[in-house]
Formats: C-alpha cells, structure tokens, sequence
C-alpha cells in the first residue's frame, strides 16, 4: 500500500493538474445520509466539491443509503436525510447540471459489481482494513457482511463510473488503496476495463464538535447547515466550556473551549489563537456570542437560498441524478460481464 507521506506529497501536482486539465478526472464522493449535514462537511467536503465543480472537473456524489445500515438496526428517516442533503448541496453551489447526485439504492447495477468484486479479495485482506476495525469498534456490535464487504462496496461506487480521483481524509485512504487493488487485479484477470483511482487528500481541518470531541451527528454536538440562527445560538450557549476566565486554545486541557475557538476561527479564516489573544480575559460568554455571530453571518446565505428550495427540488435532482447514473452503471457492467466471458447475447 502507498504510504501517506508519498501520497501527501503528489497532492501539489494533483491539484494543480485538475485547474490545467479538468476535463482528465472524474471525481466519486459522497457521505451516509444519517442526518442533518453540518459544518463539518461543509469544510471537510461540500467546499471542496463544489471548488472542483468550478474548475470544470466532473463529479458524482452518492448518497449512500444502503451503507447507513452497516452498524444500526434501522435506516432512520432516510427520507428526509436524502432530500435534506440534496437540498443543502444546492444551497452550497453543487450544480446538477454538471454534478450528478444519486442514491445507493436507485443504481442496481451498481451493486451487481459487488460479486466479482468480492472474488478478487481475500476474508484477511477485509479484516485487516484499518477502517472496518475502527468501525466494529465504535459500533459495540457483532461484526456484519455489510461491515466486512463496506471496502468493497465503496469500491462499487468509484469504479461504477470509471472515477479515477477520490477525495478522501488520511483516515479513509486504505479505502482508495482497496479499490486501486480491485481495479489492478480485474483488470490483469479480465482486460483493462478499469482506471486505477488516485486519492485527493483534502487539506480542510478537522473540525471538533461543540463538546471537543469529533463533530459526529450521532454525538449531537454538530452545527447544522439548516439551523436557524435561534438554533445555532441555542447549541452554542449550551456547550460547556470551564470556570476559567482567560480565554486560550488547548485542546486537550480545555477541549470546550478550543472546540469553540476552532468554530469561529474556521468560518472567520482566521487561526484560534489570533481569537484567543483577542479575546483575553473577556471570558466565555465573549467568546460564546463571538461565535454565535461569526456562524451566523457565515451561513446567513446558505439559509437565504435554502429556504428559497423545495422537497421537489431535491426529487427532480434525483430523478435526473439517477437516471444517469444507472444508464453509466448498466454500460459498465456490460463491459464486466464480456471481459468476463458472460456476454452471452453478443456474436
């Protein structure tokens, strides 16, 4: 496997190859859709799409409904995360004219690519993923097929559409080097019929929950895109910080304080430091309405424009989304099941 220092280090060029020429990539992203997106992917991921929009490369996102089950009992309100998202995508600048947005579970092809896929890897090779044990771990639960086969899946979703650059985080990067491996090993049993992904490592910072800890729609400590300025200020107020007066960025001995820092510095662009030494002494409630006002302006515009959106516009993006994407899906498992000798229609 590649290691991060070497692909860390090709990132420079790589940029600066999709602004010369866009039209060589085609970009597979997308998130689980198990609730409300929130600033956290809006920096990590939502900025950087439409970024890529701009430069003209092509891009898919996927709304992975099928994997929201990997480590729950239920879907949850799949409905309203899927049309809830959309809508926040086109509240950021995501354009369905040039980018296609589809759900898991509308491209049946898609998943079809999930039995050869499976028989060009090993059970060991899938245990030993660094992200699948990470997400046992966290799940407290028995270890499921989907779980175990989520490299694999995720494999589908790239190489369904033939996308050969995948933003991703240090964390995810084994995911990328799962299906380079998929891609490598179809093609030297069946003939070239796949790109060889590279990984796009975003350079956004991860930023903390409210509480200090990851910014995690499960842990409720995220600020969503579609809150209302009442409800940003609310969640705000109710993040606990300390008793001490002096306002400074430590996040491992005052992790409420620094998570707060962070979030008005991310949207200011400015650095939590520079807004520590500003706000000195002035204490936490300073800090609390500086960042409350910060967030606000900084979504004041992204409310503007969602609230100016429909449920029926997040549908007709759907519609037209998936109709793509099965079309690209159908044409590459055609071209799987000849290489693999199970065309048996064609002269």
């Amino acid at each position: 496997m590649d290691s991060f220092s070497a692909t860390a280090a090709r990132m420079p060029d790589l940029r600066q190859a999709t602004i010369d020429h866009p039209e060589r990539f085609r970009v597979l992203t997308g998130e689980r859709p198990t609730g409300r997106l929130h600033l956290g992917h809006y920096f990590g991921t939502i900025r950087e799409r439409v970024r890529l929009q701009a430069r003209g490369v092509e891009t898919f996102v996927v709304l992975a409904d099928y994997q929201v089950i990997t480590d729950r009992d239920s879907a949850g309100n799949l409905r309203e995360n899927v049309h809830g998202a959309v809508l926040d995508y086109l509240a950021a600048g995501l354009d369905p004219r040039s980018t296609t947005i589809f759900t898991h579970s509308a491209v049946p092809a898609l998943h079809q690519l999930l039995l050869p896929f499976l028989s060009l890897v090993t059970e060991s090779e899938l245990h030993r993923n660094p992200t699948v044990k990470a997400e046992l771990a966290a799940s407290g639960r028995a270890l499921s097929g989907l779980l175990l086969t989520y490299p694999v899946h995720q494999a589908a979703d790239i190489l369904f559409c033939k996308a050969n650059l995948v933003p991703v985080g240090k964390d995810n990067l084994p995911h990328v080097e799962v299906t380079r491996t998929i891609a490598r090993r179809f093609n030297e049993r069946y003939g070239r019929v796949f790109p060889e992904p590279q990984a796009l490592l975003s350079d956004a910072p991860e930023l903390p929950g409210l509480d200090g800890r990851k910014m995690s729609k499960s842990y409720g400590n995220a600020i969503a895109l579609g809150m209302t300025a009442d409800e940003t200020a609310a969640a705000i107020n109710r993040a606990r910080t300390d008793s001490e007066r002096a306002i400074a960025y430590d996040p491992d001995d005052r992790p409420g304080v620094s998570a707060l820092l962070e979030t008005a510095a991310v949207v200011l662009g400015r650095s939590p430091q520079s807004i520590a030494d500003e706000l000195g002494a002035a204490g936490a409630g300073a800090l609390k309405r500086l960042a409350i006002e910060a967030v606000n302006e900084f979504l004041a515009d992204h409310r503007s424009r969602l609230a100016a959106l429909t449920v029926r516009d997040a549908q007709e993006v759907l519609r037209v989304g998936h109709e793509r994407a099965r079309d690209i899906a159908t044409a590459t498992l055609r071209e799987v099941r000849t290489a693999m000798g199970m065309d048996y229609t064609s002269v």
